[in-house]
């Protein structure tokens, strides 16, 4: 059956119409990484022995922003992290549910110092817990502690 007249018209504008909605839809759903960064801090790294090493962070402050941490990432590059901030002092843990990239893990104490620092393997389901009680945590490309030096000790100035 063909639509011809005033009915094919309005039925083209309607659909026309929905796909316009349906585009812009989708537009607004799909998020690049950037899109999904949170706000950014620069930060010094203070070793015990001497020596300052720099890194941007973004921060996750509230519950959702630490929940959703760098799940989905494809990349993160050398220099640049994400600090968890949580309220008060605990025993912190994470874990690597839909987390794609290798990443080392700092629990820093509520002064900045560092507790201890752990590897993480991607989508790793096993907890991974502080021994004692933490204020902060930094996770950073795997091996950036250890290729710049930083080590158990070594402070974050915040």
């Amino acid at each position: 059956m063909a639509f011809n007249g005033p009915a094919h018209c309005l039925l083209k504008q309607g659909l026309e119409f929905l796909f316009l909605i349906l585009f812009i839809s989708v537009g607004q759903v799909h998020c690049t990484p950037s899109e999904n960064k949170l706000e950014t801090a620069e930060f010094i790294l203070e070793k015990a022995g001497g020596g300052r090493v720099q890194i941007q962070a973004e921060i996750a402050r509230t519950e959702a922003e630490r929940a959703r941490g760098l799940m989905h990432r494809t990349a993160l590059p050398n220099g640049e992290g994400m600090l968890f901030v949580f309220e008060r002092d605990q025993i912190l843990s994470f874990w690597m549910k839909d987390t794609l990239i290798p990443l080392s893990i700092a629990f820093i104490s509520y002064d900045g110092r560092i507790l201890e620092i752990y590897d993480m393997q991607p989508r790793d389901l096993s907890s991974i817990h502080s021994s004692r009680s933490a204020r902060y945590a930094l996770e950073v490309p795997q091996g950036w502690f250890e290729r710049t030096g930083i080590r158990v000790g070594d402070r974050l100035n915040l």
